[in-house]
């Protein structure tokens, strides 16, 4: 899926390799920083669906505590970009990041008291998302503002992975930590979100966007303008609406709790490692985009990567062997982040700065709707039908909507190179073959 030649095409800017990226100590700090936090909310998602599901027994529930994380989103979506886009990036992700801390320090409280009662949990969670909404834009804004010149596809693969990478640490120890107890993983989480916010202050930007004008008060429209400009966006649109219904469909993943108790039958620490599984699938291809990033057939690489990824979720859905669902998960996650490389290449390639945070608003609430909300579908599913419909049909749809957009999006398939896009502000369009 990835070109593995390392010496720059003609028309290809050279890139420099991954240890000259990370040699830079603001990408190092940048990075290191989201290793920390990811880690510290992979940890806190991870416990807050075992105990939410440990304490009722029903899937739906966590299709509920997905659909209260995803819901704050679309309200706050045109004041999110405007947020991240006319104020410090840095200070916006700071006060968002403290949100997130003390609703880790809420469920800390409240899972000490030995809960039986579920719905501080889902109060938290939508505060918690709310936080998040804010935090989005702002900290994914950040890579084309740190990196040194010729290195962001590497620094968005870098960046990429610390979500990745923090997800198989959380969710690897979310499972020892539960057998001790609940409230002590959602502290260590805490402690490690803290430390992140901390680093996060030492990284210094090479670029800024352009200051707003401070005699032009924002609008309704101004803050519109992210959903315009992905709406005459042709690619973007495209690109961002096969993730939506790709994953929307196959969000198995939220559903490891059941899958792991109702048809693994594995114990505490077993589902840990489950849970850990997606993570370690997106990493490993992570670090092979970063050392080797994808660069020619772009389009076909992309389609058929979430093609891997609903054949991966078929598999899961049938199988009742830990060790395939284990490799499942392994091989569906890692062509998802194929996907999501790409989309977060071509969003700072084709997006102005000045616009970047509105854009990532917007697509926030699309990556949102497609994991929450694919979690809630998934969830919904899986009470009213049963787990192997909800995950295996999931998955099975989500192969026919790749065959969809290969047949009636032929733009997409047609993508090369990044490069090939042209890059005037709302119109990105591919020139035919």
């Amino acid at each position: 899926m990835s070109d593995t030649s390392t010496a720059p095409e003609p028309g290809l800017l050279p890139v420099p390799t991954g240890r000259e990226v990370l040699a830079d100590r603001d990408v190092r700090n940048f990075i290191v920083a989201n290793v920390l936090i990811y880690t510290g909310v992979a940890l806190q998602l991870a416990l807050v669906g075992k105990e939410v599901f440990d304490i009722t027994g029903r899937e739906s529930d966590l299709a509920w505590l997905g659909f209260a994380e995803f819901l704050p989103a679309p309200f706050l979506v045109f004041l999110t970009g405007a947020v991240a886009d006319r104020f410090n990036r840095k200070i916006v992700a700071a006060f968002a990041i403290g949100g997130e801390l003390l609703c880790m320090v809420a469920l800390a409280v409240y899972s000490s008291s030995k809960p039986t009662a579920t719905w501080p949990f889902f109060v938290i969670a939508g505060v918690f998302g709310s936080f998040r909404s804010f935090n989005a834009p702002a900290v994914r804004s950040m890579p084309p503002m740190v990196a040194p010149a010729g290195a962001l596809p590497r620094v968005i693969a870098l960046f990429s992975a610390t979500f990745t990478g923090a997800t198989i640490i959380g969710a690897a120890v979310s499972g020892v930590l539960y057998v001790i107890s609940p409230w002590v993983g959602y502290t260590v989480a805490a402690t490690l979100v803290g430390i992140g916010l901390a680093w996060l202050m030492f990284v210094r930007f090479r670029r800024q966007p352009p200051p707003p004008d401070p005699d032009k008060r924002p609008t309704l429209k101004s803050a519109m303008e992210g959903i315009a400009f992905i709406r005459r966006t042709p690619i973007l649109l495209s690109i961002i609406s096969l993730d939506l219904f790709a994953v929307l469909l196959g969000g198995a993943v939220a559903l490891l709790p059941a899958i792991a108790e109702d048809r693994l039958h594995v114990g505490d620490v077993a589902y840990g490692w489950l849970r850990a599984a997606p993570g370690i699938g997106a990493a490993a291809m992570a670090v092979f985009l970063s050392a080797r990033p994808l660069r020619r057939h772009v389009g076909r690489s992309l389609l058929l990567a979430v093609g891997v990824f609903g054949a991966g979720t078929v598999v899961l859905g049938f199988t009742h062997n830990f060790a395939i669902a284990f490799a499942a998960l392994l091989v569906l996650t890692g062509a998802d982040m194929v996907s999501v490389f790409v989309r977060t290449s071509l969003v700072p390639l084709v997006t102005p700065d000045e616009k970047r945070g509105r854009v990532l608003a917007v697509e926030n609430v699309f990556i949102g709707a497609s994991n929450e909300l694919g979690a809630f579908e998934s969830g919904m599913a899986a009470q009213q039908l049963g787990l192997f419909p909800a995950v295996a049909g999931g998955g099975a749809a989500t192969m026919l909507v790749v065959a969809g957009f290969w047949f009636f999006f032929p733009t997409i398939r047609r993508i090369d190179r990044f490069e090939d896009l042209v890059h005037e502000a709302g119109s990105a369009q591919v020139p035919a073959p």
